[in-house]
């Protein structure tokens, strides 16, 4: 099996333009989650899939500058671009993270990938979330996302890539991996100005330049409560993924 990780990462953004080359700790959020990649046993090749807009451009040259891969492809239809950096990079098996996930842990994308058997079609900490929102991760076969592509039509299913997952949970062989507790209700996603301040603060007062496994980052937010205060306003856009069981 070669598993490829495919980054979406582009830099529009309703909320915060520009967010996935915002500088933490003297490096972009698009490099901080590539490091991070890097420390996983389970992945062999790491691929950035942003869209064709000249906006997107910079993406490419963060990419180069990162030595890894890319892929460029529709703004709009993700899955399709997911699919496209797939088929370029014999992907096999693909993990998909997002580029504005700052503090992923390299121990919770392998557990997700080690949780992709053949008798699964795809794996995720998502739809029965416990871990905190910015450590997510799915991981699913090629046919897997082929098939999705295939049946997929809805404008949620295009943009969210894995949605179809959900829409039709009938047709899939769903592995969920799950916390041994709940943390949900941190927030370590960055989407806002404020998501940005207090992942920079963690940064800064939690040294995490250097990876840290999440389960010492989240022991230090609830030693220090106000590390999580400064975004725990702040709610995901109204499109949820439903609960599959």
């Amino acid at each position: 099996m070669r598993t490829v990780a495919i980054i979406q990462a582009r830099m529009g953004s309703s909320r915060l333009p520009g967010k996935v080359l915002c500088d933490l700790g003297g490096a972009s959020m698009l490099s901080r989650v590539v490091e991070r990649l890097r420390y996983t046993r389970r992945i062999d090749d790491i691929v950035v899939a942003t869209s064709c807009n000249t906006a997107d451009d910079a993406v490419i040259e963060a990419a180069e500058r990162l030595n890894v891969g890319w892929h460029r492809g529709s703004e709009h239809d993700v899955l399709g671009r997911f699919l496209g950096a797939a088929r370029a990079y014999d992907a096999t098996a693909i993990v998909r993270v997002t580029a504005d996930c700052p503090l992923l842990d390299a121990r919770v994308v392998d557990q997700v990938v080690n949780a992709l058997t053949v008798e699964v079609d795809y794996a995720s900490n998502t739809l029965d979330r416990r871990f905190p929102r910015g450590l997510d991760v799915e991981a699913l076969h090629r046919d897997t996302l082929e098939r999705i592509d295939r049946l997929g039509t809805s404008k949620p299913a295009r943009e969210h890539v894995t949605a179809f997952v959900m829409e039709a949970p009938a047709l899939f062989r769903v592995a969920h991996v799950r916390a041994d507790r709940d943390d949900s209700d941190l927030r370590w996603t960055v989407d806002t100005e404020d998501d940005l301040a207090m992942v920079r603060r963690l940064y800064d007062e939690l040294g995490l330049a250097t990876p840290r496994p999440y389960r010492e980052v989240v022991d230090a937010v609830r030693a220090r409560p106000e590390l999580a205060a400064g975004n725990a306003h702040v709610t995901q856009k109204p499109w949820q993924v439903p609960h599959v069981s």
